[in-house]
């Protein structure tokens, strides 16, 4: 399973690596590369160093280690091939924070982030203080096209380790008897604090009508985009229909009340097989007490809304629902065709939860990895995953794009990810 900041593939703002006609002056990198340290010590600030040292399970990382993991990827990636005369800050950090590149070398392991009491919280901190100051002289400089595309993917990359550090930070609070808040509900960012429509939807989803055909899907060749996206391709879509709204918590308890997590006959093998042998009985962060069904979130445990999005569910979950409504999931191209030509029909395509596809992910035709270090951001974890759509209430702003591909192992459910339902429309004429 590939390491936690691999999981999330989230796109950067396309600005950084854009055709010629539209990249930003380097003063506007320069202040990109700003705004985007100062969010990460941003999301840290509300935590103590004892909640940023500790990491809640093999996938998730301490916050520290997300601090310092992509100061790295600047320092290694970038500082000591291009910036001449750069001391590195701690020889010892090439181990310690390298998360899975192979070319770079041995690293510490995953399952053992959570070990690293040293260095402290305040020596990462002055890490990042020297890499920023280097990296201020580089950008200072004239940057080459190669450069500029390089410090791109970085900030993208450590946008990603933002969503991460949410995620990881909630699934640590809700280990705790106590069940800390990460942030009082105004306290929240405002992408944290996701809109989505008020009251039942009389009669459950309703659905847009496409019509398929050849339809073209992945990254506009212009645009910042990761590998992974490319290239832009022709698939062939049957007619199908797509579910204008999110699956709600309401949906879900009416699935939980009809014996979901009982009834075998909705659920894959390997499904199955895992809710007998953890005890799924509800989405993860769920508890029921005398008064009802509640959920962790990062604004503590609160009652369930049952008109908000359902939340933390794995695919083989959302793959259980859709049998058990006598739908499907959509593929990742029919959500991507739907997302790219009819977005103003759909609520919430973005910013709600990310969405479960029926589609694992593997690569497109003609992807080739590029060659070196950076070849390893994507590829390799082509195997045993599905892609998800859209983006999540965490996922930092201008990162949300049809063409993205998310990709989690089916089983796993820490992230903020729930599903909207698809039908075939010749079947169900």
């Amino acid at each position: 399973m590939p390491s936690s900041d691999t999981r999330l593939a989230v796109l950067g703002e396309a600005d950084p690596s854009t055709v010629d006609s539209d990249r930003p002056s380097d003063q506007a990198l320069e202040a990109r590369y700003r705004a985007v340290r100062a969010a990460s010590l941003a999301l840290a600030e509300p935590l103590s160093p004892e909640d940023q040292q500790v990491q809640s399970m093999p996938d998730a990382s301490p916050v520290k280690w997300h601090l310092a993991h992509v100061t790295w990827f600047f320092e290694t990636l970038l500082l000591i091939p291009e910036l001449p005369g750069y001391a590195i800050f701690n020889p010892a950090y090439v181990y310690l924070f390298n998360s899975y590149y192979e070319a770079v070398g041995p690293r510490t392991p995953r399952e053992a982030r959570g070990l690293l009491t040293r260095p402290s919280l305040d020596e990462v901190l002055a890490y990042r203080a020297h890499v920023d100051a280097a990296m201020g002289r580089l950008l200072a400089a004239p940057l080459d096209r190669p450069a500029r595309d390089l410090i791109a993917l970085g900030l993208a990359h450590e946008e990603q380790h933002q969503e991460l550090i949410l995620m990881d930070v909630l699934s640590l609070f809700a280990a705790s008897p106590l069940k800390p808040a990460y942030a009082a509900p105004d306290g929240l960012r405002d992408n944290l604090r996701p809109a989505w429509p008020q009251g039942p939807v009389p009669g459950g989803p309703d659905y847009v009508e496409l019509a398929g055909g050849i339809v073209a899907i992945g990254a506009d060749p212009r645009r910042f985009a990761f590998d992974n996206e490319s290239p832009r391709h022709d698939v062939l879509l049957q007619p199908y229909r797509l579910a204008r709204r999110l699956v709600t918590n309401g949906d879900w308890l009416a699935f939980m009340d009809d014996g979901g997590y009982r009834r075998p006959e909705f659920w894959l093998s390997d499904g199955w097989a895992r809710v007998q042998a953890r005890g799924w009985q509800a989405p993860l962060y769920w508890e029921r007490d005398a008064r009802g069904w509640q959920a962790m979130s990062l604004a503590g445990l609160t009652p369930i809304d049952p008109d908000a999005p359902v939340v933390h569910l794995s695919f083989l979950e959302a793959a259980a629902f859709a049998a058990w409504a006598g739908r499907r999931l959509p593929t990742e191209a029919e959500w991507e065709h739907a997302a790219a030509t009819r977005p103003a029909e759909f609520d919430q395509l973005f910013g709600a939860v990310w969405q479960w596809s029926a589609s694992a992910y593997l690569p497109y035709p003609g992807f080739s990895p590029p060659a070196g270090a950076i070849g390893e951001y994507n590829g390799k974890f082509m195997v045993g995953q599905m892609v998800l759509k859209g983006s999540a209430c965490a996922t930092p702003a201008g990162h949300s794009r049809p063409s993205y591909r998310n990709f989690f192992p089916p089983h796993q459910r820490w992230m903020f990810a729930g599903l909207r339902l698809a039908r075939d429309h010749i079947r169900d004429k």
